[in-house]
């Protein structure tokens, strides 16, 4: 990806479209204080340089029946590149991980695990994780409650890294910095 410096504009969509991804494009661009063209052209761009990954329901876990939430750090016994991407390749193919992080430190990775209930939890740890190739140990944390949950990052719209005057023009996307030239995306 590109180096791309945003203006406040551009972080103000990420901003909205992270709260409320089924905001529509006119809404968009009215908040962001912009008309409806130029605000579906940024967010084109912001697609296309890899800022919008893409966009999907928060579907409530309980609601579907998956009660349980475990995060299991996992411990490998080899740690070459190759056992790695081995390891995460696995965990892709298990419905169950929700996430995976590779970690520094004691741990090499930690998956958050979703369950219907600590049977249907245990079944997975002892068939699927621990039985893994490479696997060494796991330590499992059952989470009793979720008091916050903020997809994404703090996005500050007002950031002072935007030279003076570019901030409030309607028709400029983003400035990408290309070493050693800038070019404006239109």
């Amino acid at each position: 990806m590109r180096r791309v410096k945003l203006d406040r504009i551009d972080r103000r969509i990420l901003r909205d479209l992270q709260n409320d991804g089924r905001m529509t494009n006119v809404e968009l661009a009215r908040r962001a204080g912009i008309s409806a063209p130029p605000c579906l052209r940024r967010v084109r761009a912001l697609e296309e340089a890899g800022f919008i990954r893409g966009y999907h329901a928060d579907v409530n876990p309980d609601a579907l029946g998956f009660g349980v939430t475990v995060f299991a750090q996992v411990g490998l016994s080899s740690q070459a590149e190759a056992d790695l991407k081995k390891f995460e390749e696995l965990v892709n193919s298990w419905p169950l991980v929700r996430e995976c992080n590779m970690l520094a430190g004691e741990y090499d990775f930690v998956l958050k695990i979703v369950a219907e209930d600590w049977d249907d939890y245990q079944r997975f740890l002892t068939q699927k994780l621990t039985s893994a190739p490479n696997v060494a140990h796991v330590k499992s944390a059952l989470s009793i409650r979720t008091s916050k949950h903020a997809p994404g990052v703090p996005i500050d719209v007002d950031s002072p890294d935007i030279p003076e005057g570019t901030e409030d023009d309607e028709d400029e996307d983003f400035v990408e910095e290309e070493a050693p030239a800038r070019a404006t995306r239109r």
